[in-house]
Order: C-alpha cells, then structure tokens, then sequence
C-alpha cells in the first residue's frame, strides 16, 4: 500500500514534522487546520463562522490534491475555543456538510495555538471508487 503525503510548505510542516494530509490507500487523513493564510496571519480572527468556511476549504483543497472528494469525507474533529460559537460553526460545517453528513465530534479546547484562532478542525476520507 502506498504512502502519499501532501505539504503545503507552512513553516509549521518543516519544524513539527508533520504534513497537511496522508492518503494511505484508499483512506485521507487532513491534520488538524487552521485558518492561518499564506502569509501566516490568521483570517478573520473575531468570526467563527468565517474561520470554520476558510478552514473547510483548506481541507478540501487537500483532500482532492490527494484524489478525494469532500463526499468522502467520513469523520470531522472539531476544536473550538468557546463552545457558545456552537451554532455559527454548525452553520459553516453545514454548508459543506448536509448532505454527506460524516460523523463529527465538537468539544471545546482551553486554547490553540494562537489566541486569535477560533477553531481547530481534522477530517478523515475514505475514497470509495
């Protein structure tokens, strides 16, 4: 079974050791994301909302360089920081997500890795064709 990792050149990947995505076979794995730009400043840093649409993209943008679909996606970890955003990050997980519907876990986090980071999210695909 082949190992394929997908980087997208953050200083963080270098440093942590660590790629945005795995496919191992048939099966995606996208670390934990953020919504940290190019340039390393965080987007929208006071709108869960927003966070959570930018961070969903930068998931799929992964998952299909890997050859998946967001279709495949099968699980979402969600990591926030004030559960009381519950309802906007729902929302924006909603969009890209009501009629795939993976399983997905919420908890609150005491914090990341910036205080201007909202939420933290990882997802698992399993490609079916």
């Amino acid at each position: 079974m082949e190992r394929v990792n997908y980087s997208t050149g953050a200083q963080w990947e270098a440093i942590v050791g660590y790629s945005r995505a795995v496919r191992v076979g048939n099966v995606i794995h996208v670390a934990g994301t953020t919504a940290v730009g190019e340039n390393g400043e965080v987007i929208e840093p006071d709108n869960s909302y927003l966070q959570t649409k930018y961070i969903l993209e930068k998931i799929k943008k992964s998952i299909e360089h890997l050859g998946g679909r967001m279709e495949d996606v099968v699980r979402t970890r969600m990591f926030v920081v004030n559960i009381q955003d519950w309802e906007q990050i729902g929302r924006a997980h909603g969009e890209f997500f009501r009629d795939i519907r993976p399983v997905a876990t919420m908890v609150e986090v005491k914090g990341l890795i910036s205080p201007l980071l909202l939420i933290e999210i990882e997802a698992e695909a399993i490609l079916l064709d």
